[in-house]
């Protein structure tokens, strides 16, 4: 085991799990004694949140480690190289430890996550290895200092610091711990597997600087940053001692410039309005530059009560999320399709963390609903292998025995009293299909089949005695008053009969001799449930005929592509449905050679639509249709699909797994665009498209790294660089 002799430490004070003070920074410290070393390793599990200091030099810049789970199955742990930290002799290792997930200590009556059976104080596990031996454990030899400078920290709440009670050389050396107490050995730890994390850390991946600085009152500064992000403040600041800077972050400001929540602050009700998304920070009287450690924010604005000297404070915003790696560059002609696209990836990475969030302010919750939404934009555009690998292990920890699943992964336990249906549950198929179809890998989903036939068991446990299914959610928010979506139950009868059809078809790909009749029997049965005589879906919403075509389920596509494009006619080319049709809209219109009409709907002027959105202000996309909807944040991505049509439509780039993995290329020359540049880092290698319009034809440019099939007009691409010029009247 990798932390052989290795036992979790924590504070050695009472914890009483029924109240709600203790918000303990624990610093834990150890001095050690070493000969000269050439190799060493230091394996880490800190619970909630852990960051490791070598002689006063930070272990790794990596953030929020170790990742949120279910304690009770998976315990993530990291494994970094150290001997370069490392001095012959006397050295010191320091741990910081905040509550993260793991300590709920405010009762939020919302996620249940206060109630988790793991609640315990920040502690710590690690082991240091050197020259392929033990070195180091953690045990109750270390020091520990319950509560440091960090005096308050919540993850989706804020932290407090008093810079009067901190030393820069806690971590060094010669810092005299004499005074403190030693830490006590936890006998009631997570019961978890210890799993190393692969993927990509959290990191610091941009600093924007202020774009407007206005003074709002005495001592309150308000500042811009110009775009919506997820991370925290970098302020230096002297001030004067005991002086108290009250830091709000928010995604919108009033007309008279003061944060404005749409009312995503009463939501949860811990948040108790004064504390939602703020941080407090505690002048020393001298200069210092400091940032929070145990939390992070979705905001544009950053609000500052309590600046004695304006010209003495630095303010910067520190973007923060997944050090994922864009698989994908867009640019085409059209500004707003150039703005849409880049406010989908901003909106990801701020939610990238270890998941894919639903939003970086009030909840910071891992919605399956929402990622199964955005599993292909996700993969299209970014390199998530890594990713989805661990998330599937989030999943498989999350089902219970009946083959169930929550609303929330991971999660303490809410949300399996309240199903989400298939449309949530889905992610359990989508995230390895995802993966297979772009990498060609299809070890993961056949690692899956267990959890695939556990849920049919459970799905088909739900049915009605026609073989329908009505629990679960429908079309979540399509763009209608109210938070809600509407009471539709032949809508979600639909959904859950496609969706179970598409299921098969995934669990077809890793035992077809299993589920091949199965997939063709389902399909069979939601044609003729929702397919009347006509060969119109009876269901008669852009998201269920949008579905039906995605899905192939028909005899006939051209009754079908009739009836979706009266849908959409009739909404002079608006889309009208939630995160459950966009998804799939557009591309079901490219399938019945309607590209123009997706297009339209993309690029619709007014409510609703993508374009009224960053009309009034957005650089990230929001939860509802309506800009000004309460109880909606503005850094959604559940609906950001849209970037996977454009990849595959107007740069045409797709891959296929069919006898190999092979990027076939079909890209679709708009009227409205004039040249489209596209580079696409597939797992084989890159891809580039470039096309433009010059004297009545199409010049199009494929550039492509040895090593990847590209398929272009039924042929494979032989030359790393081929040329074709395509006549357009």
């Amino acid at each position: 085991m990798v932390f052989d002799n290795a036992v979790f430490i924590k504070p050695d004070v009472e914890f009483n799990r029924e109240f709600s003070f203790e918000n303990y920074a624990p610093i834990f410290r150890k001095k050690f004694y070493i000969d000269e070393v050439k190799t060493a390793r230091l394996y880490v599990c800190g619970l909630g949140i852990g960051y490791y200091y070598i002689n006063g030099r930070k272990v790794s810049e990596d953030l929020f480690t170790v990742p949120f789970s279910n304690y009770m199955k998976t315990l993530w742990y990291c494994e970094y190289d150290v001997a370069h930290l490392l001095e012959k002799g006397e050295n010191v290792i320091a741990v910081f430890c905040g509550n993260g997930y793991f300590n709920e200590t405010l009762d939020t009556k919302t996620w249940g996550l206060e109630k988790a059976m793991w609640r315990d104080l920040p502690k710590v596990i690690l082991r240091l290895e050197a020259d392929e031996k033990t070195v180091l454990v953690s045990d109750d030899s270390f020091k520990c200092l319950p509560v440091g400078a960090t005096y308050f920290n919540q993850l989706r709440r804020g932290e407090y610091f008093d810079a009067n009670l901190y030393d820069e050389r806690i971590t060094f050396k010669d810092y005299d711990d004499r005074e403190w107490k030693y830490a006590k050995k936890d006998y009631i730890s997570p019961t978890g597997v210890f799993r190393k994390c692969e993927c990509e850390p959290i990191r610091e991946c941009e600093v924007l600087e202020p774009v407007h600085v206005r003074r709002t009152g005495e001592k309150r500064y308000l500042f811009d940053m110009g775009q919506n992000i997820s991370g925290y403040i970098r302020l230096t600041v002297t001030g004067q001692k005991n002086d108290l800077l009250t830091i709000r972050y928010c995604e919108e400001i009033t007309d008279d410039f003061r944060p404005e929540y749409n009312k995503i602050d009463v939501y949860p009700s811990y948040f108790q309005r004064e504390g939602f998304q703020t941080d407090k920070f505690i002048c020393s009287g001298k200069k210092i530059t400091w940032s929070p450690r145990f939390t992070y924010h979705g905001f544009r604005y950053i609000e500052i009560d309590g600046i004695r000297d304006i010209a003495t404070t630095s303010v910067k915003g520190v973007f923060v999320h997944q050090a994922v790696k864009r698989r994908t560059e867009f640019q085409c002609s059209n500004p707003f399709l150039n703005q849409l696209f880049q406010a989908g990836v901003c909106s990801t990475y701020s939610n990238m963390f270890y998941t894919l969030t639903d939003c970086p302010t009030r909840e910071k919750m891992a919605w399956t609903n929402d990622f199964m939404a955005s599993a292909e934009q996700a993969m299209v555009n970014f390199e998530c292998e890594n990713l989805f690998e661990k998330c599937q292990q989030d999943i498989q920890d999350a089902m219970l025995r009946d083959g169930s699943l929550p609303g929330i992964i991971p999660s303490a336990g809410w949300w399996y009293c309240f199903d989400l249906g298939p449309i949530g549950d889905g992610v359990l198929f989508e995230v390895p299909y995802r993966l297979y179809l772009h990498t060609g890998n299809d070890s993961l989903l056949k690692r899956s089949l267990p959890y695939f036939e556990k849920y049919f068991r459970y799905h088909d446990g739900k049915k009605d005695e026609k073989g329908l299914t009505h629990y679960g959610l429908g079309d979540w928010s399509p763009p209608v008053q109210g938070f809600h979506e509407p009471d539709n139950k032949d809508e979600v009868s639909a959904i859950n009969a496609i969706l179970e059809c598409h299921f098969y078809r995934i669990a077809a790909i890793a035992d077809p001799g299993k589920y091949l009749q199965r997939a063709a029997q389902a399909k069979q049965f939601a044609i003729q449930n929702f397919i009347d005589e006509t060969g119109r879906c009876c269901v008669n919403t852009q998201c269920t005929v949008a579905m039906m075509i995605y899905y192939d389920l028909y005899e006939d596509i051209r009754p079908l592509k009739q009836q979706l494009a009266q849908l959409v006619e009739d909404k002079d080319y608006h889309l009208s449905c939630g995160m459950v049709g966009m998804r799939r809209l557009l591309l079901a219109l490219n399938k019945c050679g309607l590209h123009e009409y997706a297009y339209k709907v993309l690029t619709a002027e007014g409510s609703p639509g993508y374009k009224y959105w960053l009309d009034n202000g957005a650089t990230t996309l929001f939860e509802r249709w309506e800009p000004d909807q309460l109880y909606s944040s503005h850094n959604h991505h559940m609906f950001s699909d849209y970037m996977s049509w454009m990849i595959k439509t107007l740069a045409g780039i797709s891959s296929h797994c069919e006898n190999g993995l092979i990027y076939k290329l079909e890209p679709v020359f708009l009227a409205d665009i004039d040249y489209v540049n596209c580079s696409y880092n597939s797992f084989q290698g890159r891809i580039s498209v470039c096309w433009e319009r010059k004297d009545g034809e199409i010049h199009l440019t494929v550039e492509r790294e040895e090593g990847v099939s590209v398929c272009y007009q039924g042929k494979l691409l032989e030359k790393p660089v081929e040329r074709f010029k395509i006549r357009k009247e």
